[in-house]
Order: C-alpha cells, then sequence, then structure tokens
C-alpha cells in the first residue's frame, strides 16, 4: 500500500477556496457571523427538501430491496468524508468539498440511472434531461426557504462544484441569463476549482466501493467473481494473508469488509500522492489559475487503468444484471407514464407544479414543470403515483 501522508491541520493553499474571496451569492447577503459562507452553504443544503429526499432515493438497489443497501443519502455522506479527508491532506478548503459533495445529487431522480435515462427520453423537445443541471435547478429555483429568493442561493463556488457536467446548448443557456456565472466554463472549456475536481473523484471512489459492497450483499455478485478483479483482489489477498481466519465461510463479510478499506484508503492516497505531484509541476497561484489548466485532481496512470476495469466489471456483472435490469424496466415505465399523465392532466400533480405547468406559454415550458415534478420524487412516491394514476402496482412496497 502507498505511505499515508502526515496528519495535522494546515492553512489554505494559494489554489484553495477562500470563503472571504468567493465570487458570492446571486443575491447578496450580510455574512454570517458565526460561519463561513461555504459553511452557511453546507448548512442549507443539508436544511434543505431536496436533502432530506435522497434517503428515499436509489443508488443501485431500490429502496425497499433492502434496509442496509445505499441510498443518494449515504452515498453522498461517504463522498463528503472521501472528500474531506483528500482535502485535508492538500490544503483545499474542506467545508466547500463538503458543500458540494452533500448538494451533488439532489437532482438526481427516483430510480437512479434508470429514472435519468427515462426523463432524458421524455425531454427530448427541450433538449433532454442533466441531472448535474437539475441539482443546479434545486439550489437556484425549486427550493422554496426564503421569503427573499427562490433557492438557497448558494455561493459561485458550491454552484459551480454542483455542475460538474453540462451539455454546450445548456452551458450556453445558462452564460446568457448569467454572464460570468457557473455556465462559463463551459463554454471557455475551463475547469472548475480544485474542491470541485476532488468531489468529481471523490464520488468515483465512492460509488465504485459501495457497489461492490451492495452488490456482494445482494447476492448478484460473488468474492468469487471480484477476484477477476485486479484491483479488488490485490486488497483481498493482502487482507487473507495477514489474517488467514478470514479465511473460514462465517468470515467473509469481514474479510470483503476489509479488502474494500484497503481499496479505499489506497485510492485515497494515490489521489493525494497524484495531485501534489501534478500541483508541484503546474505551481498554480490563485484559483482562477487552476481553472485554466487542465485537471489537476486524479489518480495516478495505473490506479486509473485499475479503476477502469472494475467500472467495467461492475457495469457488465452488476448493472447490467437480469435482476437489475428488470427492475430498470420497471422505473423506467413507471417515468414515462408518470410524465405522459402529468403533461395531459397538470392538475394531477402538486399545486405549485400544476400551476406552473397550466400557465406555461408552450408544450416545453410545460414538460420542464413536468420535469422538475418527477425529478423531485423518492422512489416509493412515484411507484403510488403511478399506481394511483394507472392502476397498476409494479413495485413492492
Amino acid at each position: 500500500m502507498s505511505e499515508a501522508p502526515a496528519l495535522g491541520a494546515a492553512p489554505l493553499a494559494p489554489y484553495a477556496c477562500d470563503p472571504a474571496a468567493t465570487r458570492g451569492r446571486r443575491h447578496p447577503e450580510t455574512p454570517a457571523p458565526t460561519r463561513t459562507d461555504y459553511q452557511r452553504d453546507r448548512d442549507r443544503i443539508v436544511h434543505s427538501t431536496a436533502f432530506r429526499r435522497l434517503v428515499y432515493k436509489t443508488q443501485v438497489f431500490l429502496n425497499h430491496e433492502g434496509d442496509l443497501f445505499r441510498t443518494r443519502l449515504t452515498h453522498s455522506l461517504e463522498v463528503a468524508q472521501l472528500g474531506r479527508s483528500i482535502a485535508r491532506s492538500l490544503h483545499l478548503n474542506e467545508d466547500l468539498v463538503e458543500a458540494i459533495a452533500l448538494a451533488h445529487d439532489l437532482g438526481h431522480t427516483p430510480f437512479g440511472h434508470a429514472g435519468q435515462d427515462a426523463l432524458h427520453a421524455c425531454m427530448a423537445l427541450d433538449g433532454g434531461f442533466e441531472h448535474n443541471l437539475q441539482s443546479l435547478r434545486v439550489v437556484d429555483c425549486l427550493e422554496e426557504r426564503y421569503p427573499q429568493y427562490d433557492g438557497l442561493n448558494l455561493t459561485f463556488e458550491t454552484r459551480e462544484g454542483i455542475l460538474k457536467h453540462c451539455s454546450r446548448a445548456h452551458a450556453e443557456q445558462l452564460e446568457a441569463a448569467e454572464p460570468g456565472g457557473v455556465g462559463q466554463r463551459f463554454v471557455l472549456r475551463q475547469q472548475p476549482s480544485l474542491e470541485a475536481q476532488l468531489c468529481n473523484l471523490a464520488d468515483e471512489i465512492a460509488y465504485n466501493a459501495h457497489d461492490i459492497d451492495d452488490g456482494v450483499r445482494s447476492g448478484l455478485i460473488t468474492l468469487a467473481q471480484l477476484r477477476e478483479v485486479p484491483l479488488f483482489e490485490r486488497y483481498r489477498a493482502e487482507a487473507a494473508a495477514q489474517y488467514p481466519a478470514l479465511a473460514a465461510p462465517g468470515a467473509q463479510r469481514r474479510l470483503l469488509y476489509e479488502a474494500i478499506r484497503r481499496m479505499l484508503s489506497d485510492q485515497v492516497y494515490d489521489v493525494i500522492a497524484t495531485t501534489r505531484a501534478a500541483l508541484q509541476a503546474a505551481r498554480p497561484e490563485s484559483v482562477d489559475a487552476v481553472r485554466r489548466h487542465p485537471p489537476l485532481v486524479g489518480f495516478s496512470s495505473a490506479m486509473q487503468a485499475d479503476s477502469l476495469r472494475l467500472k467495467r466489471f461492475l457495469l457488465h456483472q452488476l448493472y447490467r444484471h437480469p435482476q437489475v435490469m428488470d427492475m430498470t424496466g420497471r422505473a423506467q415505465h413507471i417515468v414515462r407514464e408518470l410524465f405522459a399523465a402529468y403533461l395531459a392532466c397538470p392538475q394531477e400533480m402538486k399545486p405549485g407544479f400544476a400551476e406552473r405547468a397550466r400557465s406555461a406559454p408552450d408544450l416545453r415550458a410545460r414538460a420542464r414543470a413536468v420535469a422538475d415534478f418527477i425529478a423531485g420524487m423518492t422512489d416509493r412516491y412515484a411507484g403510488r403515483e403511478h399506481e394511483r394514476l394507472t392502476g397498476q402496482r409494479l413495485l413492492d412496497r
């Protein structure tokens, strides 16, 4: 395993995001007396309605399929924990990393990527559906908590990190509405802050590890199959050699946990070492200099290759497993039929969304109101609504 970095707090690096130098909020506010702007962003996210809904939104397995599988909420917490650990060693802003991590999936649909793909097809007439863009819509427009404005009024830096991917067309729309805002970097082909880059990679590290755990727990993949994956097998073999008792049939869960723990640790240390080397070579002196460089946060080439092999394994053995695909098909059917039903009869939605759809100037605007309503649903609410509107029960409860 790689050598762990030294512990201990240190001041922010010059290329880290400093809350005292934030680009600010879309609606100016008096600073809080006891919290930085990024801490305030984090707190607003944690108290939001969209954040609470994540506990009933699918990661891979639907919420009703088991009490111990990851959800979007637990995934977001794991991303935040990994991100803060790495940020501390790189002298980046931990609070900003945490805020971005906790908010990055707020726009995800019910039923995970299955729901997203279905809603994307339904929204073809208005440029499709992008969950990163939807997360930005949630914090900018859809949350209703404050009397002065819609949304959470987060800082530019948090919003920039939430929008980790965006199509060119949507970026140009964002730039037209907010010149020099969070869409600009996609138009200029620049990078976001290091904190945003870090969250993107922490997201990948987290879901690869917990999908292994959930996949084995579900019985859809086995430890024997995972021995074909070099990245996992390396740490499984190390753990088995150090703790021979883990070879016993009743200790396989402990062996799995220990292998995943070692894999996570080594990936974290790899990111820290690789990013430090990239920063030493590039020597960015400011956050804006970071944006003009190619990506600076990343894996080593060897770890990147191993991570890609793991992703391919999970794609073929877990995400495309017949049991998962069966649930995917049912979930997409639910989303498509909900979209058609609400588009035809907007009054079936909650009053605020129904009024938006009824007063929409055209079909595209009506469809966007419907998409906003569906995207905010939890898995079980979407299933209940579909049953109410169609009489079909496609999901167990």
